[in-house]
């Protein structure tokens, strides 16, 4: 788990914060007295009922219930845990959070990085690869049939895996390093070894990894803060499976995230509700209608 955020830091932080600004930027108020009135962003009413009090820094709907701090807000509106919330205030506060951390938690820490960082580059590789690669003709060709424009690819950072068994392990791969960090990201596998064999022989010059994406448009998955965590692969002609995903990784919980929810917030963060769809092309679609606040499950158990 995270470090733990000092009591001392969030009480000053909710000291240096105005949740009259917070909730304005999100939901347009209109004063009432002392307090300040909206109809409510976490339910279906016309009779406006959520209420901000300023003078007790709190808000509260009268028709469904919800209440609290300028944090507990944030967390609701913006679909964000705990820690993201504060990190959230604290950034638009100008402050760092502080943490308190232990050894294991900064080595944790250390870890994710790493992969999140190998994750950023085979985003790059692959939208690289949709622009330049020599076939690309066939996933752009595919692209166009289902209507979606170089604005909108641009938006989801969609992006092509080539054919080949280590296109991206020769491209980001630079060293053994490296090249478990991919594995530990989810995007090379690892070859069986014969029964007894413990090690490979010397005239054996395959790799002990290979690239789980190949021939595949690539729809990275990225968290609320736009973090390339996974990849969802659609395959260009009948293999199976049609759809290749990243598997759990240290990073990537699939029942904890939702695919555009990063996108939903960035180009129509004007939206209070989510719209929940079957799969990445639909999220897609939507948006190319102009629709940006749909997102899709990644598996059977979404929390």
């Amino acid at each position: 788990m995270a470090g733990l955020i000092p009591q001392s830091f969030i009480d000053d932080l909710l000291h240096r914060t105005d949740i009259l600004e917070v909730v304005d930027k999100r939901v347009p108020l209109k004063k009432s007295g002392k307090n300040y009135q909206a109809c409510c962003p976490f339910h279906n009413e016309k009779t406006p009922s959520f209420s901000v009090q300023p003078e007790r820094q709190f808000y509260y709907c009268f028709g469904c219930g919800a209440g609290g701090n300028a944090i507990g807000f944030v967390m609701n509106f913006d679909h964000l845990d705990f820690p993201q919330a504060v990190e959230t205030l604290a950034r638009d506060a100008g402050v760092e959070v502080p943490r308190e951390e232990s050894k294991a938690e900064t080595r944790r820490q250390s870890e994710h990085a790493k992969l999140l960082d190998v994750l950023e580059q085979a985003s790059k590789f692959y939208q690289f690869q949709l622009r330049h690669h020599a076939e690309r003709k066939r996933p752009i060709e595919y692209l166009k049939t289902r209507g979606v424009n170089g604005e909108i690819a641009r938006d989801f950072a969609i992006g092509y895996a080539p054919p080949g068994w280590d296109k991206l392990i020769e491209a980001i791969g630079v060293d053994a390093q490296q090249k478990k960090n991919l594995l530990k990201a989810g995007m090379v596998i690892e070859r069986n070894k014969p029964k007894g064999e413990e090690v490979r022989k010397d005239n054996d010059k395959r790799s002990p990894y290979y690239d789980r994406f190949r021939d595949r448009i690539m729809f990275p998955i990225r968290d609320s803060r736009g973090r390339t965590i996974a990849f969802g692969g659609r395959v260009l002609g009948d293999d199976k499976p049609k759809y290749l995903n990243s598997p759990e990784t240290p990073v990537f919980h699939k029942g904890a995230e939702l695919y555009g929810l990063y996108e939903s917030k960035k180009f129509g963060d004007k939206f209070s509700r989510l719209l929940l769809v079957e799969g990445y092309m639909d999220v897609i679609a939507l948006a190319q209608m102009g629709i940006r606040n749909a997102v899709a499950t990644l598996g059977t158990a979404t929390s």
